[in-house]
């Protein structure tokens, strides 16, 4: 085993850096000499931000944890602390494991503290995660199984109407087999929905932006300029490869929901993107995604149905399908990525996340 002590200073910055625990590391006078990715993330600070500060600059209020931090220095042990609640420089709070160990180098090295914060947060969305893709999994095995039980017979009904139609005496009579034929037409495409995308992925370079305006533009002409889109992009981020025209839809569904969601409220809807660094989905872990924010500002989703919106005929509207969240779903899991949510009254925010393929 490679101890601390064997690493050069380059190596070691090297594996701090790779380390998808959040790592800050800080000199004797607990200021700030180095932060890895994850620690960026975690912070939601840049370490040009935070390197040069003081611990206390970083983690507001907690003088207890800084002084045990200051000891572990001193005492060259190290200590372990369990759902720590930490308020950061923006006021945020964040709820870590967190673990202080010396840094051990060579003696002649000036002394230093090794913090790794593990955000309980994190396990907790990983987990959501993973019961989300399941849930997916089990979605599409579930329509797939109905739509094919319901095609069969639908042929078999539309085409006796159609027969019954041509052996009628009074054609009178034919809009009674034309509601027939009508609904059963109805229900076909119903179930091709459901069946959802399939064949292969036309996968191309696409700018998200111009699918999210392309998409933002449908909703508000739908809803004749009641609907207002506030945009709030990130025009650093590059392009996707992915299927542009399975993206539109995945949207398109998310961007119609948050406009149902306040129609006649006189809410808003924000759209938002990011960049999001070591970010897992499922059991990999991404270096950089794309994060893709629809706010609306309506009821929010019923808490009888938010366990399983995502599943196949579920809607908090009377008149929707059901379908339209989980078709989202799939079409973004088929492209790698993964749709979550979360809820309260007058702010709704569905997230997705797309991984961007470095180097592309």
């Amino acid at each position: 085993m490679i101890k601390r002590q064997d690493l050069t200073e380059e190596e070691a910055g090297s594996l701090v850096e790779a380390l998808a625990t959040a790592v800050l590391v800080a000199d004797a006078d607990l200021h700030i000499i180095k932060v890895n990715a994850a620690a960026e993330s975690l912070l939601a600070l840049s370490a040009t931000k935070v390197v040069g500060r003081s611990l206390s600059d970083i983690f507001t209020g907690a003088c207890d944890f800084i002084r045990l931090i200051g000891r572990t220095m001193k005492d060259s042990r190290s200590f372990t602390e369990h759902d720590l609640k930490l308020t950061l420089m923006s006021m945020h709070c964040v709820v870590v494991d967190c673990t202080v160990s010396p840094w051990l180098s060579n003696r002649n090295a000036a002394p230093r503290v090794i913090i790794e914060l593990a955000s309980v947060e994190r396990y907790q969305r990983i987990q959501l995660e993973e019961n989300l893709m399941l849930q997916n999994q089990v979605t599409v095995a579930l329509m797939h199984g109905l739509a094919h039980e319901v095609k069969n017979p639908l042929g078999g009904i539309r085409g006796a109407a159609q027969l019954l139609e041509r052996e009628l005496e009074d054609q009178r009579q034919a809009e009674y087999t034309q509601v027939i034929i009508g609904e059963a037409d109805r229900l076909r495409t119903l179930v091709d929905k459901m069946l959802g995308p399939r064949g292969a992925l036309n996968k191309r370079p696409v700018n998200i932006h111009d699918v999210l305006e392309h998409v933002s533009q449908l909703v508000e002409a739908e809803h004749a300029g009641t609907v207002e889109i506030r945009r709030d992009y990130d025009p650093s981020l590059p392009n996707l490869i992915s299927d542009r025209d399975q993206l539109v839809q995945a949207l398109l569904n998310l961007i119609r929901n948050a406009a149902r969601a306040i129609d006649g409220l006189g809410g808003s809807i924000i759209v938002r993107t990011r960049a999001q660094r070591k970010f897992t989905i499922g059991e990999s872990v991404h270096r950089l995604v794309m994060r893709i924010d629809i706010i609306d500002t309506g009821a929010g989703v019923a808490t009888d149905i938010a366990d399983s919106i995502f599943f196949p005929m579920v809607s908090g509207h009377a008149d929707g399908s059901g379908l339209g969240l989980p078709l989202a779903q799939a079409i973004i899991n088929r492209q790698g990525g993964l749709i979550g949510f979360k809820s309260e009254p007058g702010w709704t925010e569905f997230t997705v996340w797309l991984p961007i393929e470095v180097g592309k």
